[in-house]
């Protein structure tokens, strides 16, 4: 695997061990020339990434097809080696650093594959092709994202070490000592023409969430407060040490909010409030969010100093650009001008470096996801499942709560009734008839949740119902229903929309958001406030993932560590075959004062 030029120097004295990397000289009359008039000046490119989530090749592991949506994006680092190339062969490979802002081991079979079923943890076991990949491009840092942990923290801590760039968390803390348990930055010299170097320190910063969404993989392990905090602790160290540009690099949102309400004190998405609470900050590279904001400007509170933040989409579909100019002024470097901009990798071809250089391994995941693994009766879609009750969703539902009844067989709680909640992970799932592959169910269900058993009522099931209806726009009496702008209302995601088997029930899009749920039953007779039942749902929600209210309090029964995809691959494999006459009704449905929407 090709080595990445940059040796790690030193590690730093501060608490928890920031990391010291260099660069070499600057390409040669590049910057000279800024040097005009007696001014000393030096400019340089902060190219950064986010949310590759396991994209390495401009391909679909769940259609088996390379890659495309509506927009005609692509994805994969291969498309982004192409990018950063050119960007690094205009300013100079010296002028630039290249970072991301986290989400990089979960999301793709690619990176499923060598996390479960060839582990990068077995004794003599391979490198991670997000590390290869990574590498090879010489990536000089990497903030944690929130899915990093989803495999674990021996996962995570291989990745590490399969790394030639240091992984940066100043919030990600060892919950027994309170130091960082990654390094919380790392620091860059760039040489300039003029005599003295320009240190660059890159601030990591990672998703409190994680405490909440991985609460079985980090509990008593790792704690993460917030971003705000960490940011205001380091980056006057930072300063201190020498730091003449400050960049953080942040798997946080830039809008304010929290999917998880207030069951943390720490917001989920706050980039945007380290901007403007944190003085010292030059730019700010936003992840987690999967928003594309080529530039954004937040003017700190204290020093009315703007603050420019760029959030380049997700999987690698955009690079960002931070352009920087800087002055020699009494004795330092300052930051004169700092803009940004993003790079569409639909307009490059992908590196051949890169694709040849995991050509075996994306060979081997595409082969394991074509197993034959069972048959299916009838063609099953997602296309409708955002505003119908389809059988893809009853399926899940039905081996979800298959899964459970058997778990809790022989226990004080197998005779109670299991519901079960899903949603619509993807608009272009498909279960075909005749022969069904791996990458057939996979694709229906694209993150690695796994499975939880809890304790509800009649009551809290009915205030969940209502929270997610609140998934639809309101629609009066007698107007057109366009089915594409029905859904997604105020911004929630179709992940954030779930449907709940075991019991049948209306919802009336004419009725403003917390009064829509009517007629819910349960055996055909109205839902008793009292009624108790075992209800199978996803450790993101159960956790408190998107809000909803009752579960994440709910007394646990059950749960594993299968992520809930294998769970159905084995069902699948188990059963042999997939009837949808056996398990498919409709349960719940869009009404409009009684009448059916569709």
């Amino acid at each position: 695997m090709p080595l990445n030029r940059r040796k790690f120097l030193e590690k730093s004295a501060v608490t928890g061990a920031g990391v010291a990397l260099a660069g070499a000289v600057s390409a040669p009359g590049a910057q000279a020339a800024e040097a005009k008039r007696g001014a000393k000046r030096y400019a340089f490119t902060v190219l950064g990434t986010t949310d590759l989530h396991g994209n390495v090749f401009n391909w679909d592991y769940f259609t088996d097809k390379e890659f495309d949506d509506k927009d005609h994006n692509d994805v994969g680092l291969a498309k982004v080696s192409t990018l950063v190339n050119r960007v690094r062969e205009e300013k100079g490979r010296r002028n630039t650093l290249l970072i991301d802002a986290g989400d990089t081991i979960q999301g793709t079979q690619l990176s499923y594959y060598y996390a479960k079923v060839d582990p990068i943890t077995a004794v003599g076991g391979p490198v991670h092709p997000m590390a290869q990949a990574m590498n090879a491009m010489g990536y000089d840092a990497a903030a944690l994202g929130n899915h990093e942990f989803n495999y674990g923290i021996p996962v995570l801590r291989k990745f590490e070490q399969q790394c030639r760039f240091p992984l940066l968390g100043a919030n990600a803390l060892d919950a027994k000592t309170l130091r960082p348990a990654f390094a919380p930055y790392s620091m860059h010299r760039l040489r300039t023409p003029h005599g003295r170097d320009v240190k660059v320190a890159v601030l990591g910063l990672t998703n409190p969430g994680i405490a909440i969404w991985d609460k079985a993989n980090v509990q008593g392990k790792m704690t993460f407060p917030g971003l705000e905090e960490q940011a205001a602790k380091w980056v006057p160290k930072l300063r201190s040490m020498g730091a003449d540009v400050v960049i953080v690099s942040a798997h946080s949102g830039s809008s304010g909010t929290s999917s998880y309400g207030d069951q943390l004190p720490y917001i989920e998405n706050a980039a945007g409030l380290v901007a403007e609470q944190v003085p010292g900050i030059d730019a700010i590279l936003v992840g987690h969010a999967h928003t594309e904001i080529p530039e954004y400007f937040v003017t700190n509170k204290k020093t009315g100093k703007k603050v420019v933040l760029s959030e380049p989409l997700k999987w690698g579909q955009r690079l960002t650009l931070f352009d920087f100019e800087l002055v020699w002024e009494k004795g330092c470097w300052k930051v004169e001008k700092v803009g940004a901009k993003v790079l569409n990798s639909n307009t490059v071809e992908e590196d051949p470096k890169i694709t040849k250089l995991l050509g075996d391994e994306h060979e081997k995941v595409v082969a394991y996801v074509n197993q034959v693994i069972g048959t299916n009766a009838a063609e099953m879609t997602s296309a409708e499942a955002p505003y119908k009750d389809v059988p893809i969703i009853d399926l899940i539902n039905h081996i979800q709560a298959d899964t459970v009844k058997q778990a809790l067989a022989g226990t004080e709680h197998a005779a109670l009734p299991v519901l079960s909640q899903a949603a619509c992970f993807s608009r272009s799932a498909r279960i075909p008839a005749g022969e069904v592959t791996i990458r057939d169910v996979a694709g229906l269900y694209v993150f690695e949740n796994t499975l939880e058993a809890r304790l509800m009522t009649g009551v809290q099931m009915k205030a969940y119902l209502e929270y997610s209806a609140n998934y639809f726009v309101q629609t009066a009496p007698g107007a057109a229903v366009d089915p594409a702008k029905l859904t997604n209302a105020n911004g929630t995601p179709d992940y954030n929309y779930d449907v709940v088997s075991g019991l049948s029930y209306e919802i009336d899009i004419a009725k403003p958001a917390g009064s829509r749920v009517t007629n819910v039953r349960f055996e055909g007779q109205p839902l008793a406030d009292d009624a108790k039942f075992v209800f199978a749902v996803n450790n993101y929600r159960a956790n408190g993932g998107g809000n909803f209210p009752h579960v994440a309090a709910a007394p646990l029964l059950w749960s594993n560590s299968d992520e809930i995809r294998n769970t159905m691959i084995a069902w699948v494999k188990a059963k042999g075959s997939i009837d949808p006459a056996a398990f498919a009704a409709v349960d719940w449905k869009l009404t409009r004062e009684g009448t059916p929407v569709f």
